[in-house]
């Protein structure tokens, strides 16, 4: 599958105007390209927000020459120094800035790779500048933090709703450009369902979309009937069943899965198991920032709530 054929890439963003951003954020960002000089980043938030996208407008703004590296599936100190000192050390033939973009940066290692990362950055730092983004800012080094800007991907409540309404917009506007019959409201209801990961919304529009229409007949595919039949799953202790499921969910974000379990808790828990089963959460959650098989770690977290957690 091209990357153009997915809509998060055809449809991402050229330019800071362009991001769906807070006014403050956008704003920011717009002084540093005056500017004409970008500062190392670190950039926080959660998965979705637009941290990558907002990297790669940067530096197509100030004109500068990137490297992408993703750090959950390029870890390796080894690998990191050679590309890193290929990229940085080599002679531009355009004269352009040179960004290197650290995709998902806490899945660096932090006790290797992280600490070796402190004298890239000031190897190159005649000619090159670094862009971390990550979900989890507490995972990486202190080190790091002080040598970047360090800007959080949050959007506060007063903006929450104008910023959905713009992202409301810009996805029916792709919808237009695709030739899909939609229903506002349908629309309305996923872009609702999923703020602020607004690669998960333009995912899900894109599945569903694949018939021509959308319509009120997918809101069956975005109700709770899938939870419901891994709640049930789990209950009856099907081990097969809740593996399956877990397959067959991949596409599902780990944090999202287990967040809505976590909201979903007191309507098929027994009270006094809910605690339980936050802490099981918690430490799932905390090991997938580490694992190599996340679909592995997240049935064996099901497994520890089949067997911990007491069903209504």
């Amino acid at each position: 599958m091209s990357d153009q054929f997915l809509w998060v890439e055809k449809y991402r963003p050229k330019t800071i105007d362009e991001c769906i951003l807070p006014d403050s954020l956008k704003q920011t960002f717009k002084e540093f390209i005056a500017s004409g000089q970008l500062p190392n980043f670190l950039f926080s938030g959660t998965a979705g927000v637009g941290k990558t996208t907002v990297a790669k407008a940067l530096c197509n703004e100030v004109g500068a020459e990137y490297l992408l590296i993703n750090g959950s599936e390029e870890s390796g100190i080894d690998i990191l120094r050679t590309k890193i000192k290929s990229f940085a050390s080599s002679v531009s033939l355009t004269d352009s800035k040179k960004v290197v973009i650290l995709d998902e940066a806490d899945y660096l290692n932090a006790n290797s790779t992280q600490p070796a990362l402190r004298g890239f950055i000031e190897e190159f730092s005649a000619n090159c500048r670094f862009i971390f983004t990550c979900n989890f800012k507490n995972r990486i080094i202190e080190p790091l933090h002080s040598r970047c800007s360090v800007v959080e991907f949050k959007i506060d409540n007063k903006d929450k709703q104008i910023i959905a309404a713009g992202f409301f917009k810009r996805a029916t506007t792709i919808l237009k450009d695709e030739n899909i019959e939609f229903d506002p409201k349908v629309v309305a209801e996923v872009v609702t369902r999923h703020f602020p990961d607004y690669r998960r919304i333009l995912n899900e529009l894109q599945r569903y979309s694949v018939t021509g229409k959308i319509d009120s007949g997918i809101l069956v595919n975005l109700s709770d009937e899938s939870y419901r039949e891994l709640v049930k799953n789990l209950k009856e202790k099907d081990f097969t069943s809740v593996r399956k499921w877990v397959a067959k969910n991949s596409d599902i974000e780990t944090t999202q899965l287990f967040r809505d379990l976590y909201d979903k808790a007191v309507e098929f828990l027994e009270p006094k198991s809910i605690p339980q089963l936050v802490l099981i959460l918690a430490d799932y959650q905390y090991k997938a920032a580490f694992v190599a098989d996340h679909e592995l770690n997240t049935v064996a977290a099901m497994t520890e709530i089949m067997i911990q957690c007491q069903f209504k």
